[in-house]
């Protein structure tokens, strides 16, 4: 039985890089890092980005560091 805020039991969400065999998430590759960021340019939680743990904290450091090398912006325009 499922309730309004769970998803079904058969539904499962597989981290995007643990499915593509990918250990290291880089800063330069900014079109990867374009799909778990916001329109307000923010990085997107892991209820909406399906990532485990492991990669959502390294690609929260990967998209800071974008940021500081100016290769994503820290606001949408």
């Amino acid at each position: 039985m499922e309730t309004k805020n769970q998803k079904p039991l058969n539904q499962k969400n597989i981290c995007y890089f643990c499915a593509q065999n990918i250990q290291d998430v880089d800063y330069k590759n900014t079109e990867i890092l374009r799909h778990f960021i916001s329109a307000q340019a923010k990085i997107m939680p892991r209820r909406r980005s399906h990532l485990c743990a492991k990669h959502q904290r390294k690609l929260a450091t990967a998209v800071k560091r974008a940021r500081t090398m100016a290769l994503l912006s820290f606001t949408a325009r």
